[in-house]
């Protein structure tokens, strides 16, 4: 079945498309490439396989950027600070405290920088170090943890590989 398309609101008023499947905890917030519509991507077989591992092991929120499938179009790209208050609209809407965010391609800095924000905006800590290749940082005020690996581990962006990457990141979710 399906997961149902939902509208979360963002902050000056875009209505961003989002979809959640599979149980959790853990919670799992996907971010899209360039291009994405939640409704057409079941579509493709390996997509689906791809969402449908992600939904697995973890409640999992896709959603489309702004401009991009059945969120609103502003007519121009948008703004870092509106994609990322988009995210944010999606995390609260779903009713994610804390979630994982997962970016890939173009939302991939675009999740970093958001954790970023989030977590330097909302606590005096600083980021822990943690021994490469993985780098963590937890997050306040819904929750993300960005992670970034060196080129050389990052694997070839096959459902199947994206899941092992997946399982590298976060082994206990996983398990």
């Amino acid at each position: 079945m399906e997961p149902e398309t939902r509208y979360a609101e963002s902050e000056d008023g875009a209505s961003i498309a989002y979809q959640v499947d599979g149980e959790g905890p853990p919670n799992l917030v996907f971010v899209p490439g360039f291009v994405s519509h939640v409704e057409v991507a079941r579509e493709e077989p390996a997509i689906a396989r791809f969402l449908r591992r992600l939904g697995s092991f973890s409640r999992l929120a896709l959603f489309d950027k702004r401009g991009q499938g059945l969120s609103d179009r502003p007519g121009r790209p948008p703004t870092l600070e509106e994609s990322m208050d988009d995210l944010k609209a999606v995390m609260d809407a779903a009713g994610f405290e804390q979630a994982a965010i997962f970016g890939i391609s173009e939302g991939g800095p675009m999740s970093m920088l958001f954790a970023t924000v989030i977590f330097v905006g909302s606590t005096s800590e600083t980021v822990p170090e943690l021994p490469s290749p993985v780098k963590t940082s937890p997050v306040s005020s819904s929750t993300a943890t960005p992670c970034t690996l060196p080129v050389s581990t990052w694997p070839s962006t096959t459902p199947e590989s994206a899941f092992t990457t997946v399982r590298l990141l976060l082994p206990e979710w996983a398990a």
